[in-house]
């Protein structure tokens, strides 16, 4: 029962996350140039919010090494999940797999599986994308595609269980 007045915390659909610290990547040299704008970065800080995350403000940077210098300075804040958009497609300069792979303790392949999948159904395309997801410590690292749609598709396929994984990477059990 509710009485008239009294404050209602917002139901979270999927796991409360509320607190846990969240950091963003945004592969991609035109944007980090200012050629373009990015258009990832706000879907995805808007998606951590929406779960109880607080994010730390994207980083914006090119393609290549810059993806794994900036994953090792979020990760020496220890946030709970960080995400990253762009560089998983076969160009020459995609390397965010490649910059990600190295800093996971263990990879969660079910999840790539998952995001592949949910994408597929919409291009087949989807099948290019050869990012990684895993827990670096107790850190999860997702590398999502660069565009606001393979975002979003790949967001959707984090929503049921974002909050569970993170409990069970903290070591508890959750619900």
């Amino acid at each position: 029962m509710t009485l008239p007045g009294m404050n209602q915390p917002e139901p979270h659909r999927h796991g409360e996350a509320t607190g846990r610290k969240a950091g963003v990547v945004i592969a991609s040299t035109r944007a980090a140039a200012g050629i373009y704008e990015d258009l990832t970065g706000p879907v995805i800080i808007d998606w951590l919010t929406e779960h109880g995350f607080e994010p730390y403000p994207a980083m914006v940077v090119p393609d290549g090494e810059a993806v794994g210098a900036a994953l090792r300075a979020l990760l020496s804040q220890a946030p709970a999940v960080i995400v990253t958009s762009g560089g998983t497609g076969l160009s020459p300069t995609d390397a965010t797999p490649e910059q990600t792979l190295p800093l996971l303790d263990r990879e969660i392949p079910g999840i790539m599986e998952g995001i592949r999948s949910a994408g597929m159904h919409k291009t087949p395309l989807a099948m290019l994308s050869r990012g990684h997801a895993g827990a670096a410590g107790q850190t999860f690292i997702v590398n999502l595609p660069g565009s606001p749609k393979g975002v979003m598709d790949g967001l959707s396929v984090l929503d049921p269980v974002i909050g569970h994984l993170c409990d069970q990477l903290e070591g508890s059990h959750g619900h």
